[in-house]
């Protein structure tokens, strides 16, 4: 059994199930998720329940067998915790434990060696991990159920249009201090760039806007172009954005996990997916993996 601690939110959450699930696929062996830490956890809700996952939910027994020790040794050894913990991988390496702690942002073709009986722990951010799996992550990350008719209405003009699904990330990117300084937002321009580059590869591009913060959208942002400002979903049905953003044929993304995904989803073969070269606001997190080869970055 593999059990994969999940948190934050939704695009967060959507990478540390396809981990998860790229190793239990690889292996033939049961994932769980561990969903635990939402009880305390309120900045975003669980959200994983609406796609068609593989859902195997962890009983507090199963998560306390892979984490007692490492609680244990964290709260008793305080000030000692970081040296025994690079002591300790010295002598056996951190992915052979059954506690495996990310170590950074960036790949790490070590974990792809996990077999079975661990416990993981981290935000797994790159397509690495599971691009092997790419079609059966495609397929579980589908929305449950029918879209309502305002979705059905967007759905079908993204479809029958030259699509490019732009996103603007602010909310706590803004308001919250300590995640504006990590993450800061996309400057305009970034977003002008990638607006000219992809006007030169589409006769008639019609842009698909989509943002936490739609009326700031309304007062700063304008092009002598088509566009369509998607407001039909309240925050608490981000799935279907998600939904929407995957039918469009190219992308403009934020730095943001959610529309990542958004982009990845697409099943267009000759999608332009336009990123920010600078994923984070600081120097010190290494951004190589974030991004797969073929995007565009800006």
């Amino acid at each position: 059994m593999i059990i994969v601690k999940i948190i934050g939110g939704m695009g967060n959450q959507m990478f540390q199930y396809a981990m998860g699930r790229s190793l239990a696929l690889k292996h033939n062996v049961e994932l769980k998720l561990d969903i635990s830490a939402f009880d305390s956890y309120k900045l975003h809700p669980y959200r994983l329940n609406n796609f068609n996952i593989v859902e195997n939910i962890a009983t507090e027994n199963e998560v306390k067998q892979f984490t007692r020790w490492k609680i244990e040794v964290r709260d008793n050894f305080k000030k000692y915790y970081n040296v025994l913990d690079r002591t300790a991988n010295l002598i056996y390496p951190y992915y052979k434990w059954k506690y495996v702690k990310e170590r950074d942002y960036t790949f790490d073709p070590n974990i792809l060696t996990i077999k079975d009986n661990a416990y993981l722990d981290g935000y797994w951010g790159s397509e690495k991990y599971f691009k092997e799996i790419e079609p059966a992550i495609k397929r579980e990350f589908t929305v449950k159920g029918e879209p309502n008719s305002s979705n059905a209405r967007i759905a079908e003009e993204i479809q029958n249009t030259e699509s490019v699904s732009i996103h603007f990330r602010r909310g706590d990117y803004v308001t919250d201090p300590i995640t504006n300084k990590i993450h800061g937002t996309c400057s305009p321009d970034y977003y002008k760039k990638a607006v000219d580059d992809i006007c030169k590869y589409t006769s008639a591009p019609h842009f698909f806007i989509f943002s936490n913060d739609p009326e700031w959208v309304k007062n700063n942002f304008s092009i002598q172009y088509p566009v369509t400002l998607v407001t039909v979903n309240s925050s608490d049905k981000p799935q279907w954005d998600l939904y929407l953003m995957s039918l469009c044929k190219h992308h403009i993304i934020a730095n943001s996990t959610f529309s990542w995904w958004g982009a990845w989803l697409s099943t267009n073969t000759d999608k332009r997916i336009y990123t920010p070269k600078r994923w984070y606001n600081v120097d010190y997190i290494n951004q190589k993996d974030t991004f797969p080869d073929s995007w565009i970055k800006i």
